[in-house]
């Protein structure tokens, strides 16, 4: 069975993160769900790993990794960084914290579209697109296939 390892690595003070990593952890959680359904009868098994990190490794912090290639270097995405008020709260000084620019709109955290793609896109296939309800699954598009 093919393995695809996915790493997070996120900000941890003791047991804590701060809002946005929280966020990508949520839309990991669900893709990691979705993508072991869809890619398991496929011979593709996902592998989820944390990397929990300290104070002094923010800029590694809300990052995803696939068969330990970053997010950013698999998909069209830029990473910058802006103030983290949750961060912030959680370290007691002023923090800045990893943003994405994906599809031209800026996230704080990894949106599941994104995961989802670059899941599909380091493993080398395509994403199964569902048949619409109705649909026999040829072009002709009748309820009653042609």
């Amino acid at each position: 069975m093919k393995i695809l390892k996915i790493e997070w690595r996120h900000l941890d003070v003791e047991g804590e993160t701060c809002n946005r990593c929280y966020d990508t952890g949520e839309n990991l959680a669900q893709e990691v769900k979705r993508l072991s359904r869809a890619l398991q009868p496929q011979g593709i098994e996902v592998e989820l790993s944390e990397t929990k990190l300290d104070n002094t490794q923010i800029p590694q912090s809300n990052t995803i990794l696939f068969n330990g290639i970053p997010i950013e270097d698999i998909l069209n995405i830029k990473v910058s960084e802006n103030y983290c008020d949750s961060c912030t709260s959680l370290l007691g000084k002023e923090t800045f914290c990893r943003t994405v620019m994906y599809e031209n709109n800026e996230y704080e955290e990894i949106p599941a579209k994104a995961i989802r793609q670059a899941a599909y896109k380091v493993l080398g296939i395509g994403e199964a697109k569902k048949t619409p309800a109705g649909s026999c699954g040829c072009s002709c598009n009748s309820s009653s296939c042609c």
